[in-house]
């Protein structure tokens, strides 16, 4: 128990180590996007390449895929619902902000970490699902719903999600181990090294981001949709964990990711909407906390 709340603790360290020294000038802006693109293009292609080459993936698993997909039109229901009585446009903020999953740069540290290479690979197989969301489906659900002639082509969703290495990296890896095919054994140990520093990184990269500005006009609207967003991870969590007919390492990332923030591109595709950019970017952030502090809790109470 104590080794898990020192390692939880850490992160969290890590994550306010970030903060801290972007408030005291030694970090600036541009290097959130300096370490954003070397844990998206580096160290976490690498962090997959390497957990992947030390499992075996029964096809059966895919399912996580469309788990993925799921969740995140579960979402995007709830939060149009949340704000039905609502403007357009807010109808359209609550289905993009409530919705989407930040796997990549927030939950696969933890898991990476905190569970071994067969979880990190349900981890990654749910995200698979939660990408084809992320990338532009939701963003055209949302603007269709504002009615304001968005729209966002099959063609450029596609070139969007390909262009992206860690899911090209997740497709990748899969098809690989589904035919049980190895890479060259020089490859995964530099994918093993540079992947080892993916946690780092990307916990330093999410305290530099680390932002809360806010109108306390807001507020109420702000506590409205996190309420919806972790009631409704709190039974996903518990439906992954006690109902889901995979062994005990697959049920912990798959109730680890539940609990997962909202998806980074979502202040992003609300800017592109004329949405409320505050809103969403607070909405991010706190997200961030409330999912560190009830991942640890997880991580302690789970056998």
């Amino acid at each position: 128990m104590w080794s898990v709340l020192a390692r939880a603790l850490a992160f969290v360290g890590i994550i306010a180590m970030g903060y801290i020294l972007k408030r005291m000038s030694f970090f600036e802006l541009k290097d959130f996007y300096i370490l954003s693109r070397i844990v998206v293009k580096i160290t976490l292609p690498c962090a997959i390449i390497s957990n992947f080459s030390n499992i075996t993936i029964d096809v059966s698993l895919l399912i996580l895929c469309v788990a993925g997909f799921a969740c995140n039109m579960v979402y995007v229901a709830l939060g149009y619902l949340l704000n039905r009585k609502g403007s357009r446009q807010e109808k359209a903020f609550g289905v993009i902000n409530a919705s989407g999953y930040n796997i990549g740069n927030f939950t696969l540290p933890f898991v990476q970490s905190f569970l071994g290479p067969v979880g990190f690979a349900a981890c990654s197989l749910f995200d698979t699902g939660n990408a084809v969301m992320c990338t532009g489906l939701t963003y055209s659900i949302a603007s269709a719903i504002q009615g304001n002639g968005g729209k966002v082509s099959a063609k450029s969703m596609v070139r969007t999600l390909f262009s992206s290495l860690p899911f090209d990296s997740y497709l990748l890896m899969t098809v690989l181990v589904l035919l049980h095919w190895r890479l060259p054994e020089l490859l995964l140990t530099f994918a093993n090294t540079a992947g080892n520093a993916n946690p780092f990184l990307a916990l330093l990269m999410i305290g530099i981001g680390f932002e809360i500005r806010l109108d306390q006009s807001k507020l109420a609207r702000l506590v409205k949709m996190l309420a919806l967003r972790y009631s409704t991870a709190l039974v996903l969590c518990l439906g992954f964990y006690f109902l889901a007919p995979f062994g005990p390492e697959i049920r912990q990332a798959l109730a680890i990711i539940a609990f997962g923030p909202v998806s980074s591109v979502a202040t992003a595709y609300t800017g592109e909407l004329g949405g409320d950019v505050e809103l969403s970017s607070a909405m991010n952030s706190l997200s961030i906390v409330i999912s560190i502090i009830c991942i640890t809790v997880l991580l302690l109470v789970m056998p």
